[in-house]
């Protein structure tokens, strides 16, 4: 069988990237777009101020103390969401098996498209034209066999470029590059890695089992087969996803319940907006809880029928939220989150019930005023902070 042929595809620095465009003042200076407070992190971080050593997730007071004459802007996450609609059309144009993996990036299998679209470099090359032309946007692109190739790929020519690896040149290609590249290798296990003296996909593709089952323990042959270049996961369509979520840390932890409710019914809202935009329907619900001392709670429930309305997602996040807080009255919460999954089709067995079929009709004219005129331009009562009295 020929091999596959995996586009991964990232919007250079998406949020910071949009806001150059938008606002052609601030084009290469050092931009950072977050919250400012004293728990804001950075959401995006332009080229100019990476060079100070500024990068995503970083505490705003950190990447200030790095670069004090950055600018900070607050994130539109309604405008984001809009131009990654148009990146995403552009995406499907080449082929239906598109999988998002933010609003900024996706995997794109275009092994069928290589009859009609000619090979996969020059799939990439058109991909990336259009994106500028319609977008005013650079995208960088991998060029890869499967997903976990194409994914390091694409981060090799960034910003703005195009790398392929084929089939061919694995692990050869692979050999030399950092270990800290490698999927599943992350900051706790950096340490422990090159302290065993692998430092490279080499050395990891070649060191011995006990040493890799030390480290990896049950997952020493799948790591190995990653430092290899092997990968045969395929691309998953939205509706293929396995768990949609959306969370929020507070900038000051809340207990009052009331304000809690109104966070939960916001992120709750998110999850269902996202759920009916990739015609998928959830039969599991789970809320996240992390307090004050930093200890995380997850309660979870499946449900049946599958629901995509946000009613019905709300009434299940609401109990399991009520029977936890219930056992922490007075509870200090830093962030909250609500997960979905279990997805499947969005159709469910009772939609023409007549609560149902009102949940649906709301919820498609609540997008659509959101897909028109924004996010913010409707919120819904649960959504909405209540004064005390």
């Amino acid at each position: 069988m020929d091999a596959r042929s995996i586009l991964h595809v990232d919007m250079d620095a998406f949020y910071a990237s949009v806001e150059e465009r938008d606002r052609p003042e601030l084009a290469g200076l050092p931009l950072i777009v977050g919250h400012p407070g004293p728990r804001g992190v950075v959401a995006a971080a332009s080229y100019a101020v990476r060079r100070f050593g500024v990068h995503s997730a970083m505490p705003i007071a950190s990447a200030r103390r790095l670069c004090p004459q950055a600018i900070i802007v607050p994130p539109r996450m309604a405008r984001y969401r809009d131009v990654s609609s148009r990146a995403f059309a552009i995406f499907e144009s080449f082929t239906p098996l598109v999988e998002p993996l933010s609003l900024d990036e996706a995997f794109l299998d275009v092994t069928a498209s290589r009859r009609l679209l000619g090979d996969p470099v020059a799939i990439a090359e058109r991909l990336r034209a259009r994106v500028r032309q319609e977008l005013g946007l650079t995208a960088s692109v991998g060029v890869a066999p499967n997903k976990l190739v194409a994914k390091i790929a694409s981060d090799l020519r960034k910003p703005d470029g195009l790398c392929r690896i084929g089939a061919e040149e694995l692990p050869q290609a692979l050999d030399d590059l950092p270990i800290e590249r490698l999927w599943g290798i992350g900051p706790k296990t950096l340490p422990r890695v090159h302290a065993a003296g692998i430092r490279c996909f080499r050395d990891l593709r070649t060191a011995r089992e006990p040493a890799l089952r030390a480290l990896f323990g049950r997952h020493a042959d799948a790591m190995r087969r990653r430092a290899s270049g092997l990968d045969e996961r395929p691309v998953l369509r939205p509706s293929e996803e396995r768990s949609i979520s959306a969370e929020c840390t507070f900038e000051v932890d809340l207990d009052d319940p009331s304000a809690l409710r109104t966070e939960l019914a916001r992120l709750v809202d998110r999850v269902g907006s996202r759920l009916r935009r990739t015609d998928a329907a959830a039969a599991q619900i789970a809320v996240k809880i992390r307090t004050a001392d930093f200890a995380t709670n997850h309660r979870q429930r499946s449900f049946e029928p599958p629901a995509r309305d946000t009613a019905t997602l709300w009434s299940l996040a609401d109990a399991l939220f009520t029977e936890w807080l219930a056992e922490r009255p007075r509870a200090s919460i830093r962030l909250l989150g609500v997960a979905v999954a279990a997805l499947g089709t969005g159709t469910q067995s009772d939609l023409f019930e007549p609560p149902s079929a009102r949940a649906s009709r709301i919820d498609t004219a609540v997008d659509e005023v959101r897909r028109r005129f924004g996010a913010s331009r409707i919120l819904r009562a649960n959504q909405l902070r209540r004064n005390p009295r």
